[in-house]
């Protein structure tokens, strides 16, 4: 009874069959005729991002391997940027136009939308970053905050970052955002065009130095100098400001005596590794010298791994070979690498 009362549906199947093949046949046909159109269509956004991919691939694996050998939870990078879209366009177009604060070409190797560049980061296995924005001008500091902010909301792995500039409310929207938690502040001198010890910037150092809240500095005159970059400044403002907690950018390249002297004189000023003894950066703002080596172990504590990502013209990982080949161990990296900026960070290998 149960076969005679399945078999119609199957009959009917079966007879209706010529209708069915009838019916999808033209789809069929016309899948088979189309794939020149539909692959000449699609074709160059797929190789755009099979290419991105594989460059990914072969980016992340070096870095990998370089922090599983030293046994570390990752990385902690403290000079990455990331910048509101308006922002960074005009800074993408500078480095792109070799501008007269560039002084050379610069490719940049990671220019991909915002979601890729965390997603690479995270593949990477940098477990905490920042976004270092900076004023370039008055009035603008605000808008980069609040930008930060959000974005430090939305990415776990990001370091609440703040800037500031020498106006006169400096001093009131400083101490709002390290009341509010905020993690680090980035200002730069050579591309902001302002004194380190304008006298505006007293009340935002004096919150800071309670605070102990860093602020990394790109002081250094490279890659080109002007009338505000070098040491002398930085050690004006330390100088009545004595426990200010600064990460002098780049190591404060080419002006490395001076900055180094600064991190042995002063507690809590301390150096970033970005773009320093690599290739490129030897050409572009001077090699560095090395009578100082002696002191990058010395100042082991105060060194920090800094990249300058995305705006590098090399592999992310040619940072760390170019530390490693300072032949200054495994216990130097692991400190650079991890611990050091961990513990200014408060980073736990969770994170």
């Amino acid at each position: 009874m149960v076969e005679e009362r399945a078999q119609p549906p199957v009959v009917e199947e079966r007879a209706q069959s010529p209708v069915v093949e009838e019916r999808v046949q033209p789809p069929v046909v016309e899948e088979r005729v189309q794939p020149p159109v539909v692959e000449e269509r699609v074709q160059p956004p797929v190789v755009e991002e099979r290419a991105r991919r594989a460059s990914r691939d072969q980016d992340v694996a070096p870095v990998r391997a370089f922090w599983e050998r030293l046994g570390l939870p990752g990385l902690v990078d403290v000079h990455a940027h990331f910048l509101p879209p308006p922002i960074e366009k005009a800074v993408y177009a500078v480095f792109d136009a070799a501008g007269p604060k560039i002084g050379r070409p610069w490719p940049i190797r990671y220019r991909a939308p915002v979601e890729e560049r965390v997603a690479l980061l995270r593949a990477m296995g940098v477990r905490a970053f920042p976004t270092l924005p900076y004023a370039h001008k008055p009035g603008v500091a605000g808008f980069l905050n609040d930008w930060a902010r959000d974005f430090a909301r939305e990415v776990p792995e990001s370091l609440w970052s703040g800037t500031f500039f020498p106006e006169p409310e400096a001093g009131a929207y400083v101490a709002d955002l390290v009341g509010a938690g905020i993690a680090v502040f980035k200002v730069h001198v050579q591309v902001g065009e302002f004194h380190l010890d304008d006298r505006l910037l007293d009340p935002v150092w004096g919150v800071l130095e309670d605070a102990g809240t860093p602020v990394v500095v790109h002081a250094g005159s490279g890659p080109v100098a002007n009338a505000f970059t070098g040491p002398e400044p930085m050690r004006a403002v330390l100088e009545r400001f004595p426990r200010l907690a600064v990460v002098v950018a780049h190591m404060g390249a080419p002006e490395y005596d001076g900055f180094f002297a600064l991190a042995e004189r002063f507690e809590r000023v301390r150096l970033d590794t970005t773009m320093v003894f690599t290739d490129f950066f030897d050409e572009a703002a001077g090699r560095f010298p090395d009578h100082l080596v002696p002191a990058l172990r010395d100042l082991g504590g105060k060194i920090l791994l800094g990249t300058d990502f995305p705006t590098i013209p090399y592999p992310y990982a040619h940072q760390l070979e170019s530390l490693e080949r300072l032949g200054l161990g495994d216990d130097w990296l692991r400190a650079v690498c991890w611990e050091n900026g961990a513990a200014l960070f408060g980073v736990g290998s969770s994170r």
